[in-house]
């Protein structure tokens, strides 16, 4: 059991753990401003062009069962928000790298062997 505990707390305190857990938390608080948005803000806007129609009642019956097919229109427009937000993140974050890789300087190439062997015949010298 020690030796379980050890591993477990390797491995939850490695870094890539902790970036994930803070990845889901501003992803869950992230998801909550993208329903709002398309809730509150766009929805009724599209609702207005399709005649005043609110997609969250919008409902099929079909035998007993009722199918709200309005609440997946919503959850597509969700979906299609976040995934053009993160495209446009990673987009811009992958901009930044590119840019930071082409300020940072070349480092200086390694001595060739001609280098080595003179600059050993200079300390060699220096001593004598």
């Amino acid at each position: 059991m020690k030796k379980f505990m050890g591993e477990f707390k390797a491995f939850a305190i490695r870094g890539n753990v902790i970036d994930l857990a803070v990845g889901v938390i501003i992803g869950g608080a992230f998801g909550k401003i993208v329903a709002s948005l398309v809730n509150d803000m766009l929805m009724p806007i599209i609702s207005l062009l399709f005649g005043g129609a609110k997609f969250s009642e919008l409902k099929a019956t079909v035998g007993g069962a009722e199918i709200l097919y309005g609440n997946f229109i919503q959850n597509i427009f969700d979906f299609l928000i976040i995934a053009l937000v993160i495209f446009i993140m990673i987009k811009n974050i992958n901009k930044m790298k590119k840019k930071e890789a082409e300020a940072a300087p070349a480092a200086p190439p390694a001595p060739t062997k001609e280098e080595l062997l003179l600059t050993e015949i200079r300390d060699i010298l220096k001593e004598k």
